[in-house]
């Protein structure tokens, strides 16, 4: 060990200690470069802070909706559901040339400046599927951002909905064919219902030409609401099905993006990387002041 602290007679800590007294009595000597080039590193910070400009930044919050089976009875694995849908989208030229062509930019001002965030509970991570998403997009202008953020949040949209919009459709026509059974069913109600009042008024028919006609009838009206019963459980059961896919499976754009403005760089983080960035400097020229201004007094000499 003492071979290590000593080489050749010299002793290496008492050196270091001697060299870091030294150089601090220098900075103490020039306090005023320290102080400056702390000053002056604030100034200039603020100054970049300001000439970076602003930006405007738009969030558009997304619903990717849950997809059930056709029946209704269980989830499905989907693009709806895959937790990198949204951020693969908005990634993708595809969608940046659409945004940049509604928001008039051009796609190098939206690559990198497009961020997709899923919305969780205070405390809890997003691990698998979150249906809650918000886009951030940052452009110079506020119509530009709010145009370019609900171009994105609409390219997400129709990406992952054709299977419940199809769903829907299917729902939607099972609804009008059980409406129209049920208004022909009720026709052949009403036409049954009026037949056996007729025979009953005609003075014409006997008791049993009557009854006959009254039983017939009576067949007929059985079946009639046997049918309309069951017709009416599939028009409902359609109905329960088609407001689960408009409210709980379907993807839609929940807020759209509203721009407001953002500093572009942080006049405060700047103003103090630039006041720390002067001080070392100004510590660093009062340390190297002294043999600089003796080398060039001997240069001189």
């Amino acid at each position: 060990m003492n071979d290590v602290r000593r080489r050749d007679g010299v002793d290496l800590d008492a050196e270091r200690e001697v060299d870091l007294r030294s150089a601090w009595t220098r900075i103490s000597e020039r306090w005023w470069l320290p102080l400056g080039g702390l000053v002056l590193g604030a100034i200039l910070g603020l100054l970049v802070s300001v000439g970076s400009g602003d930006v405007y930044r738009a969030e558009a919050l997304i619903y990717l909706g849950q997809p059930f089976t056709p029946a209704g009875g269980g989830q499905l694995q989907s693009l709806q559901t895959n937790p990198k849908t949204v951020s693969e989208i908005v990634r993708s030229e595809a969608a940046i040339a659409k945004a940049a062509k509604a928001a008039d930019m051009r796609p190098g001002q939206l690559r990198g400046n497009v961020t997709s965030t899923a919305v969780v509970q205070p405390g809890q991570v997003a691990r698998n599927f979150t249906p809650l998403v918000e886009l951030e997009v940052r452009a110079p202008t506020k119509v530009k951002a709010e145009k370019a953020s609900n171009a994105f949040a609409n390219t997400v949209v129709n990406q992952v909905v054709p299977y419940i919009r199809q769903k829907m459709l299917l729902l939607e026509t099972q609804i009008a064919d059980d409406e129209d059974q049920l208004e022909e069913i009720d026709a052949r109600i009403a036409t049954a219902n009026r037949q056996q009042r007729i025979a009953f008024a005609d003075d014409s028919l006997s008791l049993g030409e009557k009854l006959l006609v009254s039983a017939n009838s009576n067949l007929t009206l059985n079946a009639a609401e046997s049918r309309r019963a069951g017709v009416n459980s599939s028009r409902i059961a359609a109905e329960q099905l088609l407001s689960l896919a408009r409210n709980v499976e379907l993807s839609r754009v929940v807020q759209p993006g509203v721009a407001v403005r953002s500093s572009a760089t942080s006049r405060r983080n700047a103003g103090t990387v630039g006041a720390l960035v002067g001080l070392l400097l100004g510590a660093l020229a009062a340390i190297v002041a002294d043999p600089w201004l003796r080398r060039r007094s001997a240069a001189t000499a």
